[in-house]
């Protein structure tokens, strides 16, 4: 049989939370021309000059605020979902592996194990709800700069995204509904996605819409909660989508809103954006603005109800048996 393998896709993570790993992280990162399109000749020379002279070190000090002793909570939690996804294909024979798109394990470096493998049926599974030129364009564009070598190109199978996928949505309600089970419904349950340039939602990319469509989902699922959509991370100078998280934290607190809890509907794992952004920043402005309670809902990470999610991804679109799914 011709071995396939499912590779799943991450953004990535400093391999440590101290300025020199973070520098190397954010020069790979910030140099994707898929993350910032502007000519490598205006941009490279702001990058190298100012950006990765200031920028390491104040973001070394947030990575230590959420690092672990196992590491990076990112890859983390991506090992455990590529453990648990590899376990419910156990009987199928096929491997799954993980890659990052900055940092290691590089997907450059796991492309070509899986060449030495002899992989002949390519199954690519970035783990990006909803779609984005930034996030899973890049992931493409990696995989495709590394088949280029290859005399003998496997079949290549490719997700785009899966933002109403149900045992995606489930997984979201269910986090929701264990949180308003042990902390009581709040006034306001926020959706906080990240954030991508205005201009490159006008020149196509339709991640704007991708998050609508899980918002109008987890609206229907969640009919009883109050539910405010948002914007987070903005970099650089120029329009952002909004309204922007931060500024939304700060309304709410200033309307009077007296609990907010908030969710990031477009991160399979807890990260950087999530428990130093969300749980920590967002909550200092809300409290500041007069607010009494603001709670972070944990990410998807590895909750069942999301292995299942790719695993019905991965068997329909190989064409394997569907298997009974733990939310049934």
């Amino acid at each position: 049989m011709e071995k396939t393998a499912v590779l799943l896709v991450n953004l990535g993570t400093p391999e440590a939370a101290d300025t020199q790993s973070v520098r190397r992280y954010l020069a790979q990162f910030l140099s994707d021309p898929r993350v910032i399109d502007l000519p490598h000749w205006k941009w490279l020379p702001i990058l190298h000059g100012i950006i990765l002279r200031v920028r390491p070190r104040r973001s070394a000090k947030l990575y230590k605020l959420i690092w672990t002793e196992e590491g990076s909570p990112l890859i983390l939690h991506a090992r455990r979902q590529q453990a648990a996804l590899q376990e419910r294909l156990s009987e199928t024979g096929i491997d799954v592996v993980l890659a990052m798109s900055y940092g290691r394990p590089g997907l450059g470096d796991i492309l070509d194990q899986l060449h030495r493998q002899k992989v002949r049926r390519l199954l690519v599974l970035p783990l990006y709800p909803q779609y984005s030129s930034t996030t899973v364009g890049s992931v493409w564009d990696g995989v495709q700069r590394s088949l280029t070598g290859w005399r003998d190109v496997p079949e290549l199978l490719f997700i785009r995204d899966y933002p109403v996928h149900p045992d995606y949505i489930a997984a979201l309600v269910a986090r929701v509904r264990h949180y308003v089970a042990n902390h009581g419904k709040p006034d306001r349950l926020l959706l906080s996605y990240h954030g991508i340039p205005v201009r490159y939602a006008e020149a196509g990319d339709d991640y704007p819409e991708r998050c609508r469509l899980t918002t109008e989902q987890l609206k229907r699922r969640l009919p009883d909660l109050a539910i405010t959509q948002a914007f987070q991370s903005k970099f650089g100078r120029e329009e952002w989508l909004t309204p922007a998280t931060i500024d939304t934290v700060r309304q709410l607190g200033r309307q009077g809103v007296r609990h907010v809890a908030v969710i990031a509907p477009g991160f399979s794992a807890d990260c950087l954006e999530t428990l130093q952004e969300l749980k920590q920043e967002n909550a200092r402005a809300f409290y500041e603005a007069g607010g009494q309670q603001f709670d972070y809902i944990p990410a998807v990470n590895d909750h069942p109800f999301f292995i299942d999610c790719l695993e019905d991804l991965v068997r329909q679109r190989l064409r394997m048996p569907v298997k009974i799914k733990s939310n049934c």
